[in-house]
């Protein structure tokens, strides 16, 4: 489907942050706290084995839902919910297979959550989500939805809707464990 099927953003965000660190994982994130990220839609993702591994956490009732595997704490995606067709996969956990990110993703179209960057923010790197953003992940979204591609969704039950894997809220006290963690100085 080529560069229209995905997108590739850099998120600086607190919890993007917090995420990687509460895995053992800082080392998936760049020198500036940022997680780089492609988003692509459901259906394009299956698990040929280890589905015994997928385990998921959030921090928040509302938070996005964060997989990984239980293994080796690799992050495998982050979903909004079976509603959005959706998935956002930490690109460093590609690395370890030996591709080259930057050639099969491209350079990242966004940059998002500067206010959250260890240290000053790399140039063009916007506080929130920008209109632009915003737009072409909705023109995204939608496409994804009309062409089918929403589903199956390897992370939720195809019938109930439900998470397919274990899903924990992780407490106030271990996300202030993994935020101190990643906090600059």
């Amino acid at each position: 489907d080529g560069a229209a099927s995905y997108s590739h953003v850099v998120c600086h965000c607190a919890d993007c942050q917090t995420y990687a660190t509460h895995l053992g994982r800082a080392e998936l994130l760049d020198a500036h706290g940022g997680s780089h990220i492609v988003q692509f839609p459901p259906a394009h993702l299956t698990f040929q084995s280890g589905l015994d591994r997928i385990a998921g956490l959030r921090f928040s009732d509302k938070g996005i839902h964060r997989w990984y595997a239980s293994c080796c704490q690799t992050p495998l995606g982050n979903t909004a919910g079976p509603a959005l067709p959706f998935v956002g996969l930490v690109t460093e956990a590609f690395r370890a297979g030996g591709t080259d990110v930057a050639e099969a993703f491209g350079t990242p179209r966004h940059r998002i959550h500067g206010q959250d960057a260890i240290g000053t923010p790399p140039p063009g790197t916007a506080d929130k989500i920008g209109a632009a953003a915003f737009m072409a992940t909705l023109k995204r979204l939608i496409a994804w939805r009309l062409s089918g591609k929403a589903s199956p969704n390897p992370f939720y039950d195809q019938t109930t809707r439900a998470p397919a894997f274990p899903l924990v809220k992780v407490s106030s006290a271990e996300k202030r464990d993994a935020t101190s963690s990643t906090s600059p100085g």
